[in-house]
Parts: structure tokens; C-alpha cells; sequence
């Protein structure tokens, strides 16, 4: 909503004119490549948005920010593009929504150099948009606090419903790195009773889908090696990871329900796994 703002949109409409008054002109590009060397500026080139590559914006508004002075020396030396130099007061509009767009970008950056990115991470990371990414400081213009409070309040909105929050929640509790420690201190007796419910039902589940088979057809007997076929990989199920556990029931004298409740206690006691670490 706050990307709306006709100050936001009269910047931008101004950010996008400037851009392609270079890229359409080689003349220019050579006139801004000159007043970067004179004015000690760094030799970049402008950059064009794209609606479909993230991020694109950000980085069109941030390159004119850096080269503004190079642009408005070369628009002004030229009457017919001197209409098109940014005003002070798109400058002061581009810098505020700049700044408010920084940590997202930086964050994004880190998120797309990951080789393994799970639901279980969407918690978290609304959490560190809340209380820290986004979050106003104390020099934020006015305009950069309404665009963060937006952006927060649009994702917190669109994570909101029950079942999304309850999906949410148990990829959040079963992930070694964070489990119980973005979910609501009031909501999480019944979020550990639906794991348990859920592992109880695969638990059952899986039992009831594998025939014993003799040891023969595990390979106790004669086998050609030629006919031989790799196992096939199982799907990895929440229940699976407290399938040892399960088998050990009998044994201590627990049922089912009351191993998995046991194990998944001891699981969210121990220390948190590395939040670098492949939680896999």
C-alpha cells in the first residue's frame, strides 16, 4: 500500500526516465562514464528495473542514489534533458524508500545462496522481520518507517490463518535448529499434542502398509547380482524420526503415544542444533 504513495510513485516514475535517458543514449552513457572519472565516482552503470527479477527495483533506485550527482551534471548540461534531473524532494523519497528496502535486500541475498530452504524456515523469518529486519531505528525518515510498517503487516497478515500458522508451527518444531522457539509460549501444548497425534498416525500407518517378508527375500539367500535392484529410498515422514524410538515401547513398559510424548520432551530439551547447519 505504501509503495501507492504518489510521492513514492512521482519518484520512481522520475528513477525509471532517468535510467533509460542513458540506455538509449550512447552519448550519454559516454558523458556519465567521463563525470564518474571527474567526480571520483564509482564507474557503474545504471540499471534497469525488471519486473521479473527480485529485487531489481531496489538495485535501480540504489545505483542512481549512488551515482546522482554524475546524472543530474550530465542531464543539466543538456536543455532537453534537463526537465528529467531528479528534485531534491525525489532524491529525499528515493533515499527513504532505499533505506527501508536495504535489510530486506540484504536478507534476500542470503536466503537465495542457500542450497536447502524449508517451510520450517518461514517462522523464524517472519520473527526476524518483525524484531529486528524491519523493525524502524531511530533515524528513519517517516516515509521509510510507513514502507517497513507496511511490508510487516501485509506478511504477518498473509501468515496469519489457523492452518497456515499451524503448518508452520510443526515444520518449526520438528527442524533441530529452531523448534519451540518462534512459537507462542500459549500455543504450544497443542501444537506438541498434534505432532504427537501425527506421528502416532504415521507410526500406525506404516506399520499396516509394510508385509514382513522372510529373510530370504532380504537377501539370505542365493541372489544374482545382475538382477539385483537397489533399495528404493523411503520418504522421509515426521513420524520416521521418532520410528526407533516407537519399536522400544513394549520394552519400557510404555505404549506408544507415551514414547513419542517422552522422546519429542527430550528432543525440545536438548540444545538447539546450529542454525547454519543442514537440518537434514
Amino acid at each position: 500500500g505504501s509503495m501507492r504513495d504518489q510521492r513514492i510513485q512521482r519518484a520512481m516514475g522520475v528513477c525509471k526516465k532517468v535510467v533509460s535517458a542513458f540506455s538509449f543514449s550512447w552519448k550519454k552513457r559516454r558523458e556519465l562514464a567521463a563525470t564518474q572519472e571527474e567526480l571520483k565516482l564509482p564507474k557503474h552503470k545504471l540499471i534497469t528495473e525488471s519486473p521479473t527479477r527480485w529485487g531489481s527495483r531496489h538495485a535501480m533506485i540504489a545505483r542512481v542514489l549512488e551515482q546522482e550527482k554524475a546524472i543530474a551534471k550530465v542531464l543539466s548540461a543538456d536543455k532537453k534533458t534537463r526537465h528529467l534531473a531528479p528534485s531534491w524532494q525525489d532524491i529525499e523519497v528515493l533515499e527513504s524508500v532505499c533505506k527501508a528496502l536495504n535489510p530486506l535486500a540484504n536478507f534476500t541475498d542470503a536466503l537465495s545462496g542457500e542450497k536447502y530452504v524449508s517451510v520450517s524456515y518461514l517462522k523464524p523469518v517472519l520473527h526476524l522481520f518483525n524484531e529486528e529486519v524491519l523493525k524502524p531505528v531511530a533515524d528513519d525518515s517517516e516515509l521509510t518507517k510507513t514502507i517497513k510498517a507496511s511490508v510487516i503487516s501485509y506478511l504477518n497478515e498473509k501468515y496469519d490463518n489457523a492452518a497456515t500458522d499451524d503448518l508452520l508451527s510443526i515444520a518449526s518444531l520438528v527442524d533441530p535448529r529452531f523448534k519451540k522457539r518462534y512459537i507462542k509460549d500459549d500455543k504450544l501444548e497443542a501444537v506438541k499434542s498434534r505432532a504427537v497425534a501425527q506421528m502416532l498416525d504415521e507410526r500406525q500407518s506404516t506399520s499396516q502398509a509394510t508385509p514382513e517378508f522372510p529373510s530370504t527375500a532380504l537377501g539370505g539367500g542365493k541372489s544374482d547380482g545382475a538382477d539385483a535392484t537397489p533399495a528404493k529410498l523411503q520418504k522421509t515422514t515426521l513420524g520416521s524420526f521418532f520410528k526407533s524410538y516407537t519399536k522400544s515401547a513394549a520394552i519400557s513398559g510404555l505404549t506408544e503415544q507415551q514414547a513419542i510424548e517422552t522422546e519429542l520432551n527430550s528432543y525440545l530439551q536438548a540444545p538447539d542444533a546450529d542454525s547454519e547447519t543442514n537440518p537434514l
